[in-house]
């Protein structure tokens, strides 16, 4: 019987434990966005973006990640409806992050994404970056946009 690792917004920092990194995921049908926070827990950084072609590269490039960044928890964004409801895209996301906790056996949390990429895509604007390296860079900032919104929550 495998162990599904998921655990709710509330639970999660007590399993993850403090002083340690959180690694941040904006799922994506071809590309996944990878961030990290610093070990306080209080700012996300873009790192990568992983594109899949098989799950099981991808999981042997999550987990390298995870070994050279020594993370303890991961933060999965969740495509939430603007009304609130789960659509299939949010099943989608909760599938992804069950394959992923059989592959490893660090806690996961799911947070709510609504509005991610348009965040993210805003922020680059602020940063002054064209706009073809801003697409090119999206799914990455999407996860920092995401895995930042849950160190604000963790920290408030």
């Amino acid at each position: 019987m495998e162990t599904i690792n998921l655990c709710d917004n509330q639970d999660f920092p007590h399993k993850v434990g403090k002083g340690s990194r959180l690694l941040g995921i904006d799922p994506g049908k071809k590309n996944i966005g990878i961030s990290i926070s610093d070990p306080s827990q209080k700012i996300a950084t873009p790192l990568k973006i992983i594109v899949i072609k098989k799950f099981k590269k991808f999981v042997e490039d999550l987990n390298k990640v995870i070994l050279d960044y020594e993370i303890k928890g991961i933060v999965i964004g969740n495509p939430i409806n603007m009304d609130g409801s789960l659509g299939p895209r949010s099943q989608s996301a909760k599938d992804f992050a069950q394959n992923i906790s059989k592959n490893t056996n660090l806690p996961i949390t799911l947070w709510d994404e609504r509005l991610s990429s348009e965040g993210a895509f805003n922020l680059m604007g602020d940063l002054d970056i064209n706009a073809s390296k801003k697409t090119e860079k999206l799914d990455q900032h999407a996860a920092t946009f995401i895995l930042q919104g849950y160190l604000d929550f963790l920290n408030k």
